[in-house]
């Protein structure tokens, strides 16, 4: 088992390191003051993006994609979690569920997305089904040869910069172990479609620019072809989808990680207290110590899932394991940076307070750690019939 970077995976993380250090780090300070990205300032980084070829690089490239397998896209989300949210995320990686279009959708939906014609996003969070996927009550109702779609979907990541919506419905309902349970599909669905409407969910203190939306279906019509995937399958394609979301969340968690414990090393070299930089004292010496430690285990955990992924061996486990430690890491490695900083460290004129705001979801959005520690426990006790 090699993590060491072949010579091409070394340069595609250098290519996006310098595209992060020159055109999205230098926006970072405007974005979080104003709470969004400039509409002209979103185009431009799109651009430049696809002009680099770092644009869709995790979708195949028979496709126009990027190809890139597990263990480089690990790499590339890495290098991006050093820097804002909201801008990162204009280097768009399509989600992974578009690869299910077929015929009329790859052309309206899976191809413009690969060439940054068309945007997406995902609605599957509702007010009262979080991680309890299987409880919520957006439905699809078949009517004729359309489906008819009411219910409301929130914490919709970038839904105001979409243009349409993978969105999980209810179908149906099947008889379970632990009573019925709805059968979900997956739908296609533009965002400027009659009785869809996209509104700006409440502020939220972590990633400022990157906005939580709701999104409203009333009477909406979809046609049959709009569906993605087969009828009362779409829990299973969340799954394909998931595996792949929850290794970004560990890798980008990782990549802030490595920039805020590297700030916080170079404040306790810098910073003097009682004739001496306060990263002589033992106190603020050890912290550092474990939280660097800590640092390489989220990363190897990462890579090794990455590399399994590569192999088709990555168990939800394996996702999970990872998306825990590398998002509960970084918790711990930005507390820590604050408090090495002190009163500095809370205010706006260091980035500190920034990181330690926007690690917080991390822990909470695409599964939260409980939901992580039930998959590992889960895959723990049911050998032994537990």
């Amino acid at each position: 088992m090699d993590f060491a970077p072949t010579d091409e995976q070394r340069m595609i993380a250098d290519t996006v390191a310098r595209f992060v250090t020159t055109e999205l780090d230098p926006h970072a300070d405007e974005v979080e003051r104003l709470d969004e990205v400039p509409p002209e300032l979103a185009a431009a980084i799109r651009k430049k993006a696809l002009d680099a070829g770092l644009y869709a690089a995790n979708m195949p490239e028979e496709i126009g994609g990027g190809g890139l397998d597990a263990v480089s896209m690990t790499l590339v989300e890495r290098e991006l979690g050093k820097t804002s949210f909201a801008l990162q995320m204009l280097v768009a990686r399509p989600s992974n569920i578009l690869q299910a279009c077929e015929g009329e959708q790859r052309t309206r939906y899976l191809l413009p997305t690969v060439r940054g014609e068309r945007h997406d996003c995902l609605a599957m969070t509702e007010p009262g089904a979080g991680s309890d996927i299987r409880s919520m009550r957006t439905r699809a109702v078949r009517d004729g040869e359309d489906y008819v779609l009411d219910g409301t979907k929130h914490f919709i990541s970038h839904a105001d910069m979409a243009d349409f919506a993978v969105v999980f419905a209810a179908t149906g309902t099947e008889d379970t172990a632990r009573g019925p349970q709805n059968l979900i599909t997956a739908f296609l669905v533009d965002l400027d479609a009659p009785g869809v409407t996209v509104r700006r969910g409440s502020g939220c203190v972590s990633h400022r620019g990157y906005h939580q939306c709701e999104i409203a279906f009333t009477g909406c019509r979809l046609p049959a072809r709009a569906r993605l995937g087969e009828e009362g399958r779409g829990f299973e394609l969340m799954g394909e989808w998931l595996g792949a979301s929850r290794l970004q969340v560990a890798a980008t968690s990782v990549g802030r990680a490595r920039r805020v414990l590297d700030l916080t090393l170079q404040w306790a070299a810098e910073r003097r207290q009682f004739g001496q930089p306060v990263g002589r004292f033992q106190g603020v010496a050890f912290p550092l110590a474990d939280l660097a430690t800590e640092l390489e285990a989220a990363e190897l955990l990462t890579l090794r899932a990455a590399w399994k992924q590569d192999r088709g061996t990555m168990t939800d486990r394996d996702a999970a394991m990872a998306k825990l430690y590398a998002s509960e890491a970084l918790g711990r490695i930005t507390d820590q940076a604050l408090q090495t900083f002190g009163g500095m460290g809370l205010m706006e004129e260091l980035p500190i307070e920034r990181y330690w705001r926007d690690a917080r979801v991390e822990r909470i959005w695409d599964g939260t750690s409980e939901i992580q520690r039930h998959i590992i426990s889960r895959s723990l006790l049911r050998p032994l019939g537990s």
